[in-house]
């Protein structure tokens, strides 16, 4: 991944930060961290304990940014998120190693420019992946439950079980039950209803 370069002779110039704005981690509450990166870092090794202690404020704070893994461009609300004077911000900002090491502008998708850093961004980006992997398996699950549920009322309590034969039959009838019907709870008396429309519909 690119780094991120703090001086730059116009907005034009900054880099496009690859997270949307539209993305959330509100249900995030750890964050991946590696303890050896960390300890091995310019930033560990060189910050004043001072500013190591907010460099590491302003990481956990950029999780709850948005976009998430961003910081604002503006030392009034840096200083409010680590609950210090703006003076003091600024103070610890003429340090050699400022609590901003590593973070640079980039150009947001909500036209913001805003502070990234390489290494929390790609924390982000895996956590972000690892939410949609979950999100993925659960409606997975949730699919195969509804179809599951579906064959045995077809089979056992409506006696339909005929229709099962065709392998496209079930997936095909529970797909059109989502787009006609997504509110229905598929009870007896509905999906008996819903099967002679869906024949019909398909004869026709």
């Amino acid at each position: 991944m690119a780094q991120y370069l703090r001086s730059v002779s116009g907005i034009d110039d900054l880099p496009e930060y690859p997270v949307s704005a539209e993305d959330r981690l509100d249900s995030h509450f750890f964050i991946q961290w590696n303890l050896k990166r960390w300890r091995k870092s310019t930033f560990r090794q060189l910050a004043e304990p001072d500013v190591g202690w907010f460099g590491f404020l302003l990481i956990c704070e950029a999780h709850d940014e948005a976009p998430v893994g961003t910081l604002p461009n503006d030392d009034r609300l840096l200083a409010k998120a680590l609950n210090i004077s703006v003076e003091r911000w600024r103070e610890l900002c003429q340090r050699d190693v400022t609590p901003l090491h590593g973070w640079g502008l980039v150009r947001c998708d909500n036209n913001e420019i805003r502070y990234a850093h390489p290494v929390v961004t790609a924390v982000v980006q895996e956590a972000l992946k690892s939410k949609r992997k979950n999100q993925a398996d659960a409606e997975q699950r949730k699919r195969a439950k509804r179809l599951k549920d579906l064959r045995e009322m077809i089979e056992k309590r409506i006696g339909a079980g005929p229709l099962l034969r065709n392998p496209d039959f079930l997936e095909a009838f529970n797909d059109w039950l989502e787009e006609r019907y997504p509110e229905a709870q598929r009870r007896e008396p509905f999906v008996r209803s819903a099967l002679d429309e869906f024949q019909v519909e398909m004869a026709g």
